[in-house]
């Protein structure tokens, strides 16, 4: 088995060291930085099935055949499309509704915001939201400093809400999930709270096989409980 890992949106690669502290020594682990994140080139597009097709040049290159993916954010939704289009065993799935909600109506209200200089405003009232006071002190330190937020990331990366309707995004997501039912590839939503009824139907129909693991607590589960997520590995 082998483990490919994908951080959040405006993290990198350093977020995983905590979770890869617990991890089994022999196991072969790859954790990239996604596009545009990190020590990786900056790319003009970010789409999610662009992303995708940069991760699995990863994989290839590393000689991974059938990995195990775990995504924390975007990390969730890129992962899901990966396991969509390419080899891989199973996604564990971090903290990441797979459709856009009441977030995406959010980020297209602030789009504006979003182009102009005062940006971050946006980005900190996200951040306010995700608990990270509750975090152990070397997972807070993480959060706070391992990251580099920049209107070209958020707005490439949320490009698909942007310029895409709820129908269509949910069109995509149903399709995929129906791919990795049909290729019986394990998917695990981990998630901070208890998922709403609607949102938590629409998932189990086109996944019947899905498992659900409420971690109370911040958005950061595999650095509030990095042995816990460890042991949510197949």
């Amino acid at each position: 088995m082998s483990l490919v890992l994908l951080h959040g949106l405006t993290f990198d690669k350093r977020h995983w060291d905590p979770l890869r502290r617990v991890l089994p020594p022999d196991l072969p682990v790859l954790a990239p930085d996604l596009p545009g994140h990190g020590d990786a080139p900056r790319r003009d597009s970010y789409r999610m099935a662009d992303v995708a097709a940069v991760v699995h040049e990863q994989v290839t290159a590393a000689g991974f055949t059938d990995p195990v993916f775990i995504g924390h954010s975007i990390g969730g939704v890129i992962a899901t499309k990966y396991a969509a289009l390419y080899p891989a065993r199973a996604v564990i799935n971090l903290d990441q509704p797979l459709l856009p909600g009441p977030f995406g109506a959010a980020v297209r209200q602030a789009e504006p915001l979003l182009r102009g200089p005062d940006w971050r405003r946006f980005w900190d009232r996200m951040l306010a939201g995700m608990a990270i006071d509750t975090l152990p002190p070397e997972a807070r330190k993480i959060v706070e400093n391992d990251t580099d937020p920049r209107p070209e990331l958020l707005l490439g990366y949320w490009d698909e809400m942007l310029h895409h309707t709820d129908d269509e995004i949910r069109a995509e997501r149903q399709a995929d999930l129906a791919t990795l039912r049909d290729k019986e590839v394990g998917y695990r939503w981990v998630t901070a709270g208890e998922p709403p009824l609607p949102y938590l139907g629409w998932l189990t129909a086109a996944l019947p096989d899905v498992a659900v693991t409420v971690m109370p607590g911040s958005h950061f589960p595999h650095l509030a409980d990095p042995a816990a997520i460890a042991a949510l590995i197949p």
